[in-house]
């Protein structure tokens, strides 16, 4: 009886070691090169909370950074903790009112305050995140880029510090 106890434990171990099919082992997460953050609040009125962003960037001469994602998307929680980063939150505290909404799962049909990016232009966000910058008067100035940032976690800090400096430029 022992013996075929020990031959089950062996058959395990063996099973285990393989990674065969229908064994389970715990794989630990992978290693990134990028902070994360969950800043995709539920809020009660993101609409209001967008107006409040531009009427703050048109008494500071600022522009809004309206990044539309979701706390279940790496790339949106990749986006917000280079936001966090010490370089880039200098520069979106010196250049704009940033504001994050909450879009849920737009590209599967469960999408959420999607009339917000359609407000600025935006008719359709095919997955997250998205990243708006506007000016003060509510005009959207990337509109060739704004939803382009469904890599986020795969850009370098240097890249999207780059590209928020640009963007902050009135005097292009």
């Amino acid at each position: 009886m022992i013996r075929y106890f020990l031959a089950f434990l062996a058959g395990i171990a063996v099973t285990a070691a393989a990674g065969g099919a229908g064994w389970y082992y715990y794989k630990s997460p992978a290693h990134h090169d990028y902070p994360e953050a969950e800043s995709y609040l539920v809020s009660d009125d993101a609409e209001a909370d967008v107006d409040a962003a531009l009427v703050r960037a048109a008494e500071a001469d600022k522009r809004v950074l309206l990044v539309m994602g979701a706390n279940w998307c790496h790339d949106s929680r990749a986006l917000a903790g280079w936001l966090e980063s010490e370089r880039i939150a200098g520069l979106v505290a010196e250049k704009y009112e940033l504001v994050f909404v909450n879009v849920g799962m737009p590209q599967r049909g469960d999408g959420h305050n999607l009339g917000i990016a359609q407000r600025f232009g935006v008719e359709d966000l095919p997955g997250t995140p998205n990243l708006l910058v506007l000016t003060a008067d509510g005009e959207l100035v990337n509109s060739d880029t704004a939803t382009t940032w469904r890599d986020a976690s795969t850009r370098s800090e240097d890249a999207i510090f780059d590209e928020l400096e640009m963007l902050a430029r009135t005097d292009a």
